[in-house]
């Protein structure tokens, strides 16, 4: 079985191409834009995915049974200024995946967010919930689930949320104010669910083996809130840090971000026999790996 990942280079790519290493009848072909890297264990080639003939020549010369897109727009605040370059990513670059995929008879794996909602529930999302994104990152995501629906029909669209693993993410940022700070305020009053890479990408792999196409949500169990992450995050790591909890009004970013983003994981669930660890669990494992690579 060959593989093709894109986006190799980001937090979840990382660990896709770490876990499917590991298996003996998987052939990988990974890549990332404008990053060609000559490493014997991990050889990456530059793709442009928002590039429809290049995408098409390397699809079609390469032949893989599954692409997994991991390939992404993801600083949310900027996305405000610059949509139209996030929407080139985060729905062009599918579209053309998923064009590619059907020209080949390929599965597709699609990670989007839960962003595509607008946080007013009270009660965690299922994937039938109507969408309504709140920000420019949300929109461009939900285009391009659009996208790859309306091309291909063997496609897995993944939506996942607070995601951290190997690379920028809350847990690292929050472990580098704690060399610095003291005390630190971080908001209250969103909650979501904190989702490993690691956790996220075996679900993927699972769910890539099947024939039950369509949109699954794919997070850690539980919910918690930022403040509450961070105050789990230096506890486990035993870091002495005061956390003051705060409003989103009072942080103030540029981009809003959706109130109330918890995601269950229905059809998982109710149609699989897979489960996604809880997230307090997760972060457990995270730690052992974290101080495996030499973090402390």
């Amino acid at each position: 079985m060959k593989v093709m990942i894109t986006g190799a280079n980001g937090q979840l790519g990382r660990a896709l191409r770490e876990l499917l290493a590991q298996e003996s009848n998987v052939t990988l072909r990974i890549t990332d834009n404008g990053i060609a890297v000559k490493d014997a264990a991990f050889p990456m080639e530059s793709l442009d995915i928002t590039n429809e003939q290049e995408v098409f020549s390397y699809v079609k010369a390469e032949r893989p049974d599954i692409i997994m897109n991991c390939a992404a727009y993801t600083k949310v605040d900027l996305c405000e200024s610059h949509e139209e370059e996030a929407a080139k990513i985060n729905c062009d670059g599918p579209r053309f995946l998923a064009r590619a995929a059907k020209a080949i008879d390929a599965k597709l794996v699609h990670v989007s967010t839960d962003y595509v909602f607008d946080g007013t529930a009270a009660e965690p999302y299922v994937e039938t919930d109507e969408t309504n994104p709140v920000s420019a990152y949300g929109r461009t995501k939900l285009a391009g689930e659009q996208a790859v629906m309306e091309e291909w029909d063997k496609v897995f669209i993944v939506r996942t949320a607070w995601l951290y693993g190997d690379g920028s993410n809350f847990v690292k940022t929050m472990l580098s104010l704690a060399e610095t700070h003291k005390e630190l305020r971080v908001v209250n009053d969103q909650y979501g669910t904190p989702t490993s890479a690691a956790e996220l990408a075996k679900m993927l792999w699972y769910i890539a083996k099947t024939e039950c196409y369509g949109i699954y949500h794919g997070t850690c169990e539980g919910s918690t809130t930022w403040y509450d992450f961070a105050v789990e995050i230096f506890r486990v790591f035993g870091k002495q840090v005061v956390v003051h909890p705060v409003t989103s009004e009072e942080y103030n970013a540029a981009a809003n971000r959706p109130g109330y983003s918890v995601l269950e994981n229905h059809r998982l669930n109710s149609e699989t026999d897979y489960r996604m660890k809880d997230w307090n669990q997760a972060l457990l494992d995270y730690v052992t790996w974290f101080r495996g690579r030499g973090g402390n």
